[in-house]
């Protein structure tokens, strides 16, 4: 053809050519791949076993072409030999079956008068795929038999002792050897994997009971935080209303009050969801926390609450060791609780909290509050166990201490907790 010349249609016969299905022998491999990954377990092991099986076979008809002339009927000598194979592709499946299977060809061969015998590897490797996959008396019934099969035939003519009964006794125990070490293999691989899921379950059931764990501390915090900051706006603005319009100052001085508690609790707030919202990858130092409750900033819980009206006189005694995180936290949230409870039940009493080191390692928490004055509006004064109190029995009992309260004889409550100091 001229040069530069190009013939027509050529670009779409090339692309007709280069959307054609593929096909050589990298095709044939690809769509052979993608049907064995489609094939289940079970059925890929019969693909394997009869792909073995043929492969002997083969080899067991060409080890016997050399002896032609030996072979009286060459035919029958041809179709025992390869027909012994036959079985292995069924081994895995059928272990015991498919050695009967194997060893009946095997032994009709060594019975005639053939001139030569290749190995019995069919035998031999059925054989171990009994010691590998059947059960202990199926294995013992085996080896038994197989052991007074293979001496029956040494006694034939054509064997020359003692050569064959050594390399039929060499064959046969290697594939028990063989067979057996496959099976405590499996089984030390299925312990494994078992304890390996047991780990996990394990794992996963104490990650939910942390969880658990975490969820209950939250709302412990939340409830907490929520309950007492609400309570003293909630006083202060029945103040307002009751100071208004004839003390104008003072109604004003529990408006800020009600700001201050407000700005406090929602900065409370922000320390647990901060919290809650952090993860490794976030810079701490961009996440506002306020300080954790602690009994050093008891001070500032009763100046707060003698701010919404109720008289509270603190005694502490001097600590010599630092508290451990669990019960400075719990400490600081008993005083908060009752005090809540005392302004919420118990309008115009007075409170007195104490809080005291024992000399046997112990850590006494205690608030007390008188009746509420006659004058005062009448607000049921019955405490059963709440949300408030019941999350201080839950802290309290992490902390493996103990916890009494109830009414006094004069009318008033007490809250008294005893805690481990470590």
């Amino acid at each position: 053809m001229p040069g530069g010349t190009v013939m027509p249609g050529g670009t779409a016969v090339a692309d007709r050519v280069s959307r054609g299905p593929a096909r050589g022998p990298a095709a044939a491999t690809a769509r052979a791949e993608a049907w064995y990954s489609a094939l289940s377990v079970r059925r890929r092991e019969v693909v394997q076993d009869s792909t073995l099986a043929l492969a002997l076979a083969v080899l067991n008809l060409l080890s016997l072409l050399p002896y032609q002339s030996q072979m009286h009927p060459l035919w029958l000598a041809l179709f025992l030999v390869s027909v012994q194979c036959v079985p292995l592709s069924l081994r895995r499946v059928f272990p015991v079956p498919a050695l009967i299977a194997c060893a009946v060809p095997r032994v009709v061969y060594d019975a005639l008068p053939f001139g030569y015998a290749p190995l019995p590897l069919a035998g031999v490797i059925a054989f171990a795929t009994v010691a590998d996959r059947s059960r202990r008396w199926l294995r013992l019934a085996t080896l038994v038999v197989t052991v007074g099969v293979v001496a029956w035939t040494q006694t034939l003519s054509g064997h020359h002792q003692p050569y064959d009964a050594v390399v039929q006794a060499c064959l046969f125990g290697a594939g028990w050897a063989v067979g057996t070490l496959f099976r405590y293999r499996r089984t030390a691989l299925a312990a494994a994997a078992d304890r390996a899921a047991r780990a996990e379950a394990s794992l996963d059931a104490a990650a939910a009971g942390a969880a658990a764990r975490e969820r209950v501390r939250i709302a412990r915090e939340l409830h907490d935080v929520v309950a007492h900051h609400v309570s003293l706006m909630a006083v202060q603005a029945e103040a307002v209303g009751a100071l208004l319009p004839a003390r104008p100052d003072a109604a004003a001085s529990s408006a800020d009050l009600i700001s201050s508690t407000a700005r406090a609790a929602m900065v409370e707030l922000r320390r647990l969801l901060g919290v809650l919202r952090f993860t490794g990858g976030d810079d701490p130092g961009q996440i506002r926390l306020a300080p954790s409750p602690s009994l050093a900033r008891l001070d500032e819980l009763i100046d707060a609450v003698r701010d919404a009206g109720l008289d509270v006189s603190l005694s502490a005694g001097q600590l010599l060791a630092p508290l451990a995180p669990g019960v400075d936290v719990t400490a600081y949230r008993i005083v908060q609780e009752a005090l809540t409870n005392a302004m919420r039940h118990a309008p115009g009493s007075t409170a007195r909290v104490r809080v005291a080191p024992e000399a046997d390692g112990h850590l006494i928490v205690e608030v007390t509050n008188t009746a509420g004055q006659p004058a005062a509006p009448a607000v049921p004064d019955s405490r059963s166990p709440g949300y408030g109190l019941a999350g201080i029995a839950e802290r309290v009992a992490s902390c493996r201490g103990s916890l009494s309260l109830g009414p006094t004889p004069d009318g008033g409550f007490t809250v008294a907790a005893r805690l481990p100091l470590t």
